[in-house]
C-alpha cells in the first residue's frame, strides 16, 4: 500500500531534481529514491513501491508540465513547436516518456527499497 505522503514528497522532490539539476539527475534521483524510501517507514518492498510510484508519477507531470510550457511557446518556436510539433513527434514523445517512466521508477526503487530497509530496521531496534 502506498503512504501518499512519502509520494508526495518524492513527487515534488523528483520534479525538482529534473527542473533545476539535470546534469546530476542520476545522483538526484538515487538521493530522492533512498529519502522516499526512508519517509515511508514500511520496509524495503514499501520504499520499493514508495519510492518508483513517486518516480513515474514525477515523470508523468513533469512530461505534462513540458507539453504546456512547448504549446504556450509554440507561436514564437514556428510550425515545429508547440502542440504541432508535440503532435508531429507523438509516437516518439510516447516511447521517451515512457522510457523515462522505467528509468526514474528503477533508479528510485532500488534506493528507495535501500531506504525503507533501513527505517524499517530503526524502528524494530526501537521495540
Amino acid at each position: 500500500m502506498a503512504k501518499w505522503s512519502a509520494v508526495f514528497v518524492g513527487f515534488i522532490l523528483a520534479i525538482i531534481v529534473k527542473a533545476f539539476f539535470a546534469p546530476y539527475e542520476f545522483v538526484g534521483l538515487l538521493i530522492v529514491g533512498f529519502i522516499t524510501g526512508y519517509i515511508a517507514h514500511s520496509g524495503a518492498l514499501g520504499g520499493l513501491w514508495n519510492a518508483a510510484l513517486a518516480g513515474a508519477l514525477g515523470t508523468i507531470i513533469g512530461a505534462i508540465l513540458f507539453i504546456l510550457v512547448v504549446t504556450f511557446g509554440g507561436s514564437l518556436t514556428g510550425i515545429f513547436g508547440g502542440l504541432t510539433g508535440f503532435t508531429l513527434s507523438g509516437i516518439t514523445s510516447l516511447v521517451a516518456i515512457l522510457e523515462s517512466i522505467i528509468y526514474y521508477a528503477i533508479v528510485m526503487g532500488i534506493t528507495g527499497a535501500i531506504g525503507g530497509a533501513i527505517s524499517s530496521k530503526n524502528k524494530n531496534s526501537e521495540r
